[in-house]
């Protein structure tokens, strides 16, 4: 089976049988100088580690748990604040995207465009993703066996783009509980492209505290560390310096100071599997 490689930006390049790249930031756009001063912290981390660094963020969270929780500042503001991002931090960024209006918006700024997992097989917005050139990352949907992502594939390839790559991030398992079935990470390899973990969003309870989701960060560890084992072409991890003053998805994300301990354990792992 060959291992398919797609370049994000003008350096970092995915594939399964390379060394792990980390996707990082926080859940959401807080605020212009929140996003400015994490991603500078990110990346002095990962540039001391020698580990490629893609940095994520949403300017909308469309799928909240309540009317009233914070979704971020919007396309229009948010696409501004990234773009801030990866002129003065010289970052290669990622971002989620919702709609076909907002992928065109989106693929003048970000050099990745990522399609939530809930929105994982609409049909009309992988082939907007598709259309700009861009490299798309596409989540599983919770709701999906991993081999249903085959024709999520042909869907992408069928318009005209190869530069792809797939994210596991938990089942759906009862109310409230996703888990992880790592057989999932080598069905998706079947494909060719890079697989990535999204171990964050793995530990997640969707709407487990009733009005937004809960979730059980002490897990993000031993499921990376799973993950790494079998081989990945890319971590993802929430992280915020103070998750649980977090705007969206605290209680699953690390903590900025545990996140270069976690890192080094990854890094080992990855060097050893491949």
């Amino acid at each position: 089976m060959e291992n398919k490689r797609i370049k994000i930006g003008k350096n970092i390049v995915l594939s399964n049988d390379r060394p792990f790249v980390i996707i990082a930031g926080p859940c959401v756009i807080e605020s212009e100088k929140h996003v400015l001063t994490l991603a500078a912290s990110l990346k002095k981390i990962t540039s001391e580690l020698k580990i490629p660094f893609i940095f994520k963020t949403s300017y909308d969270k469309a799928n909240r748990s309540s009317n009233y929780s914070y979704r971020g500042p919007g396309v229009e503001e948010g696409l501004k604040i990234l773009a801030k991002v990866k002129k003065k931090l010289n970052l290669t960024i990622i971002t989620d995207v919702h709609t076909e209006t907002q992928v065109l918006k989106a693929a003048q700024v970000v050099d990745f465009l990522q399609v939530p997992a809930f929105l994982s097989r609409q049909t009309d917005l992988i082939k907007a993703c598709a259309m700009t050139g861009k490299p798309v990352n596409i989540k599983k949907g919770q709701f999906l066996a991993p081999e249903d992502m085959f024709n999520v594939v042909e869907k992408a390839e069928n318009f005209g783009n190869k530069n792809l790559s797939l994210t596991e991030r938990g089942a759906s398992f009862g109310y409230h509980n996703l888990v992880v079935d790592f057989r999932g990470l080598e069905i998706m390899k079947h494909t060719g492209y890079p697989i990535i973990f999204d171990a964050t969003h793995s530990v997640q309870l969707p709407g487990g505290r009733g009005v937004c989701s809960g979730g059980n960060r002490e897990f993000v560890l031993p499921l990376s560390r799973a993950a790494a084992a079998v081989g990945i072409a890319a971590l993802f991890l929430e992280v915020h310096e103070n998750p649980d003053k977090a705007l969206s998805d605290g209680a699953n994300s690390v903590n900025l100071e545990y996140f270069k301990q976690i890192l080094k354990y990854i890094k080992v792992i990855d060097k050893a599997v491949k």
